[in-house]
C-alpha cells in the first residue's frame, strides 16, 4: 500500500505495521479478571521494545508486578506549546473461546480483518500509537507539540494498577500536557440515506456502581415474615429499574443534539426544551438518536442479585449489584433519587465510583479532529458526542488534562462497531486501521499539517539500544520506585 498523498512520511511500512501489530497484540493473552488478578507485562514489554528499536525510550512502570504500564515521551517542535497525552489500555475483558467464531487470542487476519479480543477495545488504538510513533521515527518527523504515549493497566476494572497508579505516584511524567485523546471515538456512525457521522467524544458519564443491602429478620420460609430482606430489596430494585430519569443536557450533548437537528434538517431545540421536546427530537433523528439516547439522562440499572441459601430459609440480609452512572452536574440528583428509590429499609453504597467529564467542542483540536475525519472521508460529518461509559480518561482529569474520545476508524455500513465492545466475535478491517494511521498523523501533527511540510529533524533522540535496559531499570517496585 502506497502512502496518501497529502503524508509522504508514512511509508508502506506503517500501514503494514498497524496490522501485525494489532494482530500480535491480541496475541497476547492480557485479560482482566478484576479482583487485582491480571498480567499486562508482556504486552506492555512488546510496545517498549517497538518504541526502543525507534529511538523513543519508554519506561516500565508498576504498581504490582505485572500489572505493568509504559509512558515515553516524544519532543515537539515547540516546547511553549502545552503537551497532548496520547493513552490506550493494554487489559481486555475476558473471552470465552467456545463462544467465537475464531479463538479470541489468535490475531487471525481473515478476509480483510483483524480478529480478537481487544481488535476494537482497544489494542487497535495502542498498534496506531505504537506504529505512528515509528513512522515519524524513520522519517525524522516531530510533532508541534510534545506527544506523552502511555499504554496502561487495569482500564478494563477501576484503574488501581493503571492510570489511577500513575497519576497519584507519577505525575511528573504527564509535565505539561493540557489534552488528551483515547478510545470510543471517531468510528464511522451509518445514520441512514447514506449520511455517514463520526462522534467525537468529548464527555463521559460518571461511573456509580453500587451495593445495595437489605436486613430483616431471618427464619422458616413457612412461616409469616413482615421483615423478609429479600422482599424489601427486591421492592427497591423493582423501583430503580423503573425509574424515568428526567432529562439533563450537558454542553456536549445539547451541542451534539443542536449538530444533528442541523444534519437531519428538523427544528433546533429551544435553549429551555422540556423533556418531552428532547424525546420527540430523539424519535425524528432515527438511527443517529442512538449516540445520544444514553446521555441525556442518569441511569441505574440493577445487574445482579445475591440472597439466600436454602428454599426454606428466609436468610436476614440480601444485597443487590446496580451499575448507576451520573451526568457532569447531576451527581447531587442521582444521590437524592437514589435515597428516595431505595427507602428507609435498603442501604446503598458506592462499590466504585469515578467522576463525570466534560472537554470544550469548540477548542483547536476538537477542530482539528474534524476536520482530519471529514478530509479523509469527504462527505462525511464529525458530530460532538458523549461516551454513556467511562475510560483512562477520567483519572488523567485529575492532573487538568481535558480528555477526548478519538480512535479513528473507517467502517462499512452494517458493521456494529458498539456491540464489538466486549462482545463475541470482536474484529477490525484492515483498511479501517490504515484510515486511522492517516487521521491520527494529521491531527497530532496540527497546524504543521495545515501549514506545510511537518517539522523534521536529522535525529529523533533517545537510546536505539535502549530496550533491554529500560526494561530492567525503569520497571518499579510494587511502591511505584
Amino acid at each position: 500500500m502506497t502512502a496518501p498523498e497529502d503524508a509522504g512520511h508514512l511509508d508502506a511500512q506503517v500501514f503494514e505495521e498497524v496490522v501485525r501489530a494489532t494482530s500480535e497484540l491480541i496475541r497476547i493473552d492480557t485479560t482482566n479478571h478484576g479482583a487485582g488478578e491480571g498480567d499486562e507485562r508482556p504486552a506492555a514489554e512488546y510496545v517498549a521494545a517497538g518504541l526502543a528499536d525507534a529511538g523513543i525510550e519508554p519506561r516500565l512502570l508498576e504498581k504490582k508486578s505485572g500489572r505493568t504500564n509504559v509512558v515515553a515521551r516524544i519532543e515537539g517542535t515547540d516546547p511553549t506549546a502545552g503537551a497532548l497525552l496520547l493513552h490506550g489500555h493494554l487489559d481486555v475483558v475476558p473471552a470465552e473461546p467456545a463462544d467465537w467464531t475464531v479463538h479470541p487470542f489468535s490475531g487471525e487476519i481473515r478476509d480483510g480483518v483483524v480478529w480478537g479480543r481487544g481488535a476494537i477495545d482497544m489494542k487497535n488504538a495502542d498498534a496506531m500509537a505504537l506504529s505512528l510513533a515509528r513512522a515519524w521515527a524513520r522519517a525524522g518527523v516531530r510533532p508541534p507539540r510534545d506527544i506523552v504515549l502511555a499504554f496502561t493497566a487495569d482500564e478494563e476494572d477501576s484503574a488501581e494498577f493503571g492510570s489511577d497508579f500513575l497519576v497519584r505516584e507519577h505525575p511528573e511524567l504527564f509535565e505539561g500536557c493540557t489534552e488528551g485523546i483515547s478510545e470510543s471515538g471517531a468510528f464511522t456512525f451509518h445514520a441512514g440515506a447514506g449520511m455517514r457521522l463520526y462522534p467525537v467524544a468529548a464527555g463521559e458519564r460518571g461511573t456509580a456502581w453500587l451495593k445495595l443491602t437489605a436486613h430483616g429478620r431471618a427464619g422458616h420460609g413457612s412461616k409469616v415474615n413482615h421483615a423478609n430482606a429479600v422482599s424489601r430489596l427486591a421492592a427497591a430494585v423493582h423501583r430503580i429499574g423503573e425509574h424515568e430519569w428526567p432529562v439533563r443536557l450537558t454542553p456536549t450533548v445539547r451541542a451534539a443534539l443542536v449538530r444533528l437537528a442541523e444534519l437531519h434538517e428538523l427544528r433546533p431545540l429551544r435553549p429551555d426544551a422540556p423533556d418531552a421536546e428532547v424525546d420527540a427530537l430523539l424519535a425524528e433523528l432515527g438511527p443517529a438518536a442512538a449516540l445520544v439516547e444514553p446521555v441525556v439522562r442518569n441511569s441505574a440499572n440493577p445487574t445482579v442479585l445475591e440472597a439466600g441459601y436454602k428454599v426454606n430459609v428466609i436468610p436476614g440480609t440480601a444485597t443487590a449489584r446496580v451499575d448507576g452512572r451520573m451526568l457532569p452536574g447531576a451527581e447531587e440528583e442521582f444521590h437524592a433519587t437514589l435515597d428516595a428509590l431505595t427507602g428507609p429499609q435498603v442501604d446503598w453504597e458506592f462499590q466504585h465510583r469515578e467522576i463525570p467529564l466534560q472537554a470544550p467542542v469548540d477548542s483547536p483540536l476538537f477542530a482539528a479532529m474534524g476536520e482530519a475525519l471529514e478530509h479523509f472521508d469527504p462527505g462525511a460529518h464529525a458530530v460532538p458526542h458523549c461516551m454513556s461509559g467511562g475510560t483512562d480518561a477520567k483519572q488523567f482529569s485529575r492532573l487538568g488534562i481535558a480528555g477526548y474520545g478519538f480512535t479513528p476508524l473507517k467502517l462499512p455500513e452494517g458493521f456494529d462497531y458498539q456491540a464489538l465492545f466486549h462482545g463475541v466475535d470482536e474484529r477490525v478491517p484492515v483498511e479501517a486501521l490504515h484510515f486511522g494511521i492517516r487521521v491520527l498523523d494529521r491531527t497530532l501533527l496540527g497546524t504543521a499539517a495545515r501549514s506545510g511540510a511537518p517539522s523534521r529533524t536529522s535525529a529523533t533522540g533517545g537510546d536505539p539500544a535502549g530496550g533491554d535496559r529500560i526494561a530492567g531499570r525503569d520497571a518499579t517496585t510494587p511502591s511505584g520506585g
